[in-house]
């Protein structure tokens, strides 16, 4: 079958994926030039059974991935170093990172801590795959100068994001690569199916349960069998769409919580150092949920416990919160009803019902704009003199054991320092 009765997307490619190579791994050994071409890997707290969060990838040849406990990690490698986790490193060489994508386009999004996409529609390089070719290649020479010259991007661009992503993972480390309607067949039937972005083991089954065994069976699949049979869904038609290098991956999904959550080093049923230590998560939420201008009705508190099993209580109110005080007043009420005697290995919290921030409405006897006026002063002295110089008094004892360790896989927290310079 010919390209054109795949019916396949002719549009030439305008979109970039930006893939930072093992990030945190990566960006240990820029650091520690000793660590270089050594097998390491990074994870938030170190313990004897801790899971790796990035590797190296001389680590990754070994067979050490992500998700490896360190256990496994030195049965099939001695010499495996085991690295916490420094978010200040990582923030610098994300902020670096989104500062030179930011100058090529306006249209930059991060979709996760090491990962971005560059979308060149609407500008004078739109469709100008050599002079995209070229930018990729200036933006490898940036990266390195700029942030370090240990650091390695894979670059792939494509009609789409789904084949701009696939692009970017074709050659690691230090690639790059441009899939459009003239090289996909090849380049499908290099891959094998759970090689695309997006189908793992569930999915991968549920295709070969219908004969779909390549990217080429995927291809050819019609858009009838994948919506009915396959997906049962309209999953089917955005992946005959996806397939073909259409786009219909470009939205924004919406937020449905922010939360934190921390592994007590301790394990007790103290409730004064348990209750300081809530405190500041809470604390530490409110600051991500007026971050993301947004307000909460529905607080959740959970815990597990050391013997086994665990406690969640959550309570829907009618009226949102967006204050520490009032965030801290509703999960405090909510952490009274644990049983008190067991001991904590796990504490943690939740805000969901997320709805817009209601900041400009103005109330009728002043009392929520006086709120929100000093919720607003106390954001800014943080923002100028650093987080965390403003506080209530109670969470002391607990910012000096709870450490802001990084979100695998998200951006939100180095979003925010950024907004916070």
């Amino acid at each position: 079958m010919s390209n054109r009765q795949y019916n396949l997307n002719r549009e030439n490619p305008s979109i970039m994926w930006i893939d930072l190579n093992s990030a945190f791994a990566t960006a240990e050994q820029q650091a520690h030039p000793s660590l270089r071409g050594k097998p390491m890997g990074v994870t938030n707290r170190l313990s004897k059974e801790c899971c790796v969060i990035a590797a190296s990838y001389e680590a990754k040849a070994l067979g050490i991935k992500v998700g490896c406990r360190r256990t496994e990690a030195m049965a099939k490698c001695p010499e495996f170093i085991m690295l916490e986790t420094d978010p200040p490193k990582y923030h610098h060489v994300y902020e670096k990172l989104a500062t030179i994508m930011k100058s090529y386009t306006h249209s930059v999004k991060m979709k996760s801590i090491d990962e971005g996409i560059l979308d060149f529609h609407g500008t004078q390089l739109e469709g100008k795959t050599d002079e995209l070719v070229r930018i990729g290649h200036e933006i490898k020479d940036r990266v390195r100068t700029e942030i370090g010259d240990y650091m390695k991007i894979n670059v792939g661009i494509g009609p789409n994001r789904f084949l701009a992503k696939t692009a970017a993972g074709l050659h690691k480390p230090d690639g790059l690569d441009v899939i459009d309607h003239s090289n996909l067949i090849d380049v499908y039937e290099s891959l094998e199916l759970q090689d695309l972005t997006g189908i793992a083991d569930g999915y991968g089954s549920r295709l070969r349960a219908h004969g779909i065994f390549t990217p080429i069976d995927f291809l050819n699949a019609s858009e009838e069998i994948l919506k009915r049979h396959v997906f049962r869904s309209i999953n089917g038609h955005y992946w005959y769409q996806r397939l073909r290098g259409y786009e219909i991956d470009d939205y924004e999904s919406n937020l449905g919580m922010v939360g934190r959550q921390w592994v007590v080093k301790n394990p007790t049923n103290n409730d004064a150092y348990l209750r300081s230590c809530l405190h500041y998560l809470a604390e530490t939420t409110g600051m991500k949920l007026r971050f993301r201008n947004v307000e909460a009705r529905g607080v959740c508190v959970w815990l597990s416990f050391t013997a086994g099993g665990g406690f969640v209580d959550k309570r829907m109110y009618k009226v949102p919160c967006y204050s520490n005080q009032d965030i801290w007043e509703r999960v405090s009420r909510l952490f009274d009803n644990r049983p008190a005697h067991m001991s904590v290995r796990t504490i943690g919290l939740y805000l969901y019902k997320l709805e817009p921030s209601s900041k400009s409405q103005m109330d009728l006897f002043g009392i929520e704009q006086n709120k929100r006026f000093l919720t607003q002063a106390v954001d800014e002295i943080n923002d100028f003199y650093g987080v965390f110089t403003v506080y209530s008094a109670d969470t002391m004892e607990g910012k000096k054991h709870v450490t802001q360790k990084i979100p695998f896989g998200g951006t939100e927290y180095f979003n925010l320092l950024l907004a916070r310079k």
